[in-house]
């Protein structure tokens, strides 16, 4: 059918349902019963939006047949109850078969198809079509039934015109059919119930989540169904006014309402809190009603008041259910969760306990495995995955369950959010806009995200944000504190290969020198007397070795602090320094003053085992050296057109290692830049003061 048609189809026959549903409401005179006159026209116009918005699906065209038939039928009762014509039997008799067409009718073939209008599978077939023939031979059991009709209670009788005499349907006294029917009618709800409930149970996902709707909306329209029968059979309602608002209720607003929900909006509201919120005030509202008749009608009756009000019993069941109301709807709201969410609990328990437990603790090892098993029990899924952000990388931090394996980090091309293979739902943890991290679910098959576990995963990555970064201080801390730990120690065993050397040097060359120099003035003391010639010969090569002895101890004093360095400065020691190089280098600073003799130490050594390495390994033709002093840091470059190395190769020596640990030591860095055959560069920055 084209979409056209369709409409005009479906807005012509509503415009007939309104047409026949407010006539009806005219011939009655009756406003009581305008609720459930509107029924027909509520029905239609949800199968109206059903059959515009999905013209392949049946039960929008299903929905505008029955409430064209409903409206049809109580046109027909209130046209023959107003009218003492001869026609009026015939709209009296039609009203007697027609209310069949739509219960159990279109009734059972709605529950059927719902929620996308197929059936569960073909052997479903047979039961459409015994729904077919017992509403057919029902109803022509029923129109040809001789019984008199009455279109309502109190209304004179009229003879049927096509009765047929000794065919008595149910609807007659003491007729041959005479309660037969009723069976095939219950053995069509059961059918029903069983479909409804086999769909529910094999169903995952949006679908199961329509499903709900329904099932939930069958669960109130039985509920009121009951209410109605009770009502009825303890003569409560003589004109039927409890009967027309219960069934305007349960027909009018609870089966439509759901059936709008699970095929045009089903997402809109999340079906699991209604649930719980029915259970709890429904077992409430029973709660205050059992207190209420146990104390003032139990109690009453014992003590003989006679069916009398009785003031002082209804202020006791009062004050019960004050005292007992708050306790009562904690349990009963606890019962209800753990029937709608099985064994966890509501997602917004889960994250209230989270917060608390987090409130006092950030430590990564603690508040991640614990984030993994939060968003794991909240949102219901198979798994859940904390991954942080690592430079350009994506990694694993923590998982719920342990067993989840098979994750590694992913690369972050351009600082983007990359795809987790596997994962259903990924939400970026972000904190004022840097991405930290994210959180990663995977459902079950076929299972799809509630939107109250949606707004748990989002409230989740909102909390997530402060606790990542936290995590990530405090990582970068520890990592700090550990560098720091590793630089104290390499300094401590460079103190002491240095002092080890100045003691092995010491020994081995000026000891060595000065007790040469006391054994030969021992000899020169025996000569004096024996042989003075030779004496003074040997008191003469006492004053080379003692000039030996002199520079050697120079050369050890210039290895611990130059000088030329504590005289002069950096700029007069480095130039020193360039003149002795095998290659020619050029100093530049400008701006320079004196500093403290650490920093200066710092930097000239720094320098010179720049230089020493250039030297040895570079095969450079030049070097340079630039120094400069800005903003409160003295910077150091050392520059070389050597072969220069690929640095994510090189490992770095104890000479660089050494020249870090200096600086740092001093709040300052190093760094590194070289491209293989063309360059390298040692750069080093350490804070002055002003």
């Amino acid at each position: 059918m084209r979409p056209r048609t369709a409409a005009s189809l479906a807005w012509g026959t509503g415009a007939i349902i309104l047409a026949l549903s407010v006539a009806a409401d005219f011939l009655s005179g009756d406003v009581g019963s305008v609720p459930y006159n509107s029924i027909p026209v509520i029905l239609g116009g949800l199968g109206i939006l059903v059959a515009i918005r999905q013209r392949e699906n049946p039960i929008g065209w299903i929905l505008i047949g029955t409430g064209g038939a409903f409206a049809a039928n109580i046109f027909a009762g209130d046209a023959a109850g107003a009218s003492s014509a001869p026609w009026a039997a015939w709209l009296a008799w039609f009203q007697n078969w027609s209310w069949l067409s739509y219960f159990p009718g279109s009734l059972v073939l709605l529950f059927l198809l719902l929620p996308d209008g197929h059936l569960l599978g073909r052997r479903w077939r047979l039961v459409v079509w015994f729904d077919v023939l017992f509403v057919a031979v029902n109803m022509v059991a029923t129109a040809l039934d001789p019984t008199p009709l009455q279109v309502s209670p109190g209304s004179p009788l009229l003879a049927n015109p096509v009765g047929v005499k000794g065919f008595a349907t149910s609807h007659g006294s003491g007729g041959a059919l005479n309660g037969v029917l009723h069976a095939p009618v219950a053995l069509l709800l059961v059918l029903t119930i069983v479909a409804l409930v086999l769909r529910l149970v094999r169903s995952h996902g949006e679908k199961r989540q329509q499903l709900k709707w329904i099932v939930y909306a069958a669960g109130l329209a039985i509920a009121a169904e009951v209410a109605e029968f009770v009502i009825n059979n303890a003569g409560l309602d003589p004109n039927g006014t409890i009967y027309g608002l219960i069934a305007f209720i349960a027909i009018g607003i609870v089966l439509p309402g759901s059936f709008a929900l699970a095929i045009l909006k089903y997402g809109l509201y999340e079906i699991d809190v209604v649930i719980s919120r029915t259970l709890v005030y429904g077992s409430l509202a029973a709660f205050i009603t059992a207190v209420y008749v146990g104390i003032v009608v139990g109690i009453g009756s014992l003590i003989g008041s006679g069916g009398r009000p009785n003031l002082a019993l209804s202020i006791v069941a009062t004050a019960v259910v004050a005292v007992g109301f708050q306790p009562i709807r904690e349990r009963l709201q606890k019962f209800a969760n753990r029937v709608v969410y099985g064994k966890r609990a509501t997602p917004y328990e889960v994250l209230s306990e989270f917060s608390e437990r987090v409130a006092g603790s950030y430590l990564g090892d603690e508040v991640l495995p614990r984030m993994a098993q939060v968003l794991h029990e909240g949102t219901g899924a198979e798994a859940a995955t904390v991954w942080l952000r690592s430079a350009d990388e994506l990694r694993p931090a923590a998982s719920h369950p342990d067993s989840v394996t098979g994750l590694h980090a992913l690369s972050m091309p351009d600082g983007a959010l990359p795809e987790i293979p596997g994962a259903t739902r990924v939400v970026a943890v972000r904190h004022q806009d840097e991405l930290l991290g994210a959180l990663a679910i995977t459902k079950r098959p076929g299972e799809a995200l509630t939107p109250i576990e949606e707004k748990l995963l989002g409230d989740l990555a909102h909390q997530a944000g402060l606790v990542l970064k936290n995590v990530g201080l405090t990582a970068d801390l520890q990592t700090r504190l550990s560098d720091l730990r590793a630089s104290r120690q390499r300094l401590v065993a460079a103190q002491d290969d240095e002092r080890r050397r100045l003691e092995r040097n010491l020994h081995d060359g000026a000891q060595q020198n000065l007790v040469a120099i006391k054994v030969k003035l021992g000899m020169a003391e025996l000569l004096s007397s024996k042989d003075p010639g030779k004496a003074r010969e040997l008191l003469s090569a006492l004053k080379a070795d003692t000039d030996d002895a002199l520079e050697t101890l120079r050369a050890l004093a210039r290895g611990i602090y130059p000088p030329l360095l504590a005289d002069k400065g950096l700029m007069a020691a480095l130039e020193s320094q360039a003149r002795k190089s095998t290659l020619p280098v050029t100093v530049d600073g400008d701006g320079l003053r004196r500093y403290p003799q650490e920093v200066e130490a710092a930097v000239y050594f720094c320098v010179l085992e720049a230089l020493q390495n250039v030297q040895k390994y570079a095969g450079a033709a030049t070097a340079a050296v630039k120094l400069s002093d800005s903003g409160g840091e003295l910077r150091f470059d050392v520059y070389d057109d050597g072969a220069g190395f690929d640095q994510g190769l090189v490992v770095r020596g104890a000479g660089l290692t050494n020249m870090d640990d200096r600086l740092k030591a001093l709040g300052g860095d190093l760094a590194i830049t070289s491209e293989r055959g063309r360059f390298t560069r040692v750069s080093g920055i350490l804070p002055v003061p002003a």
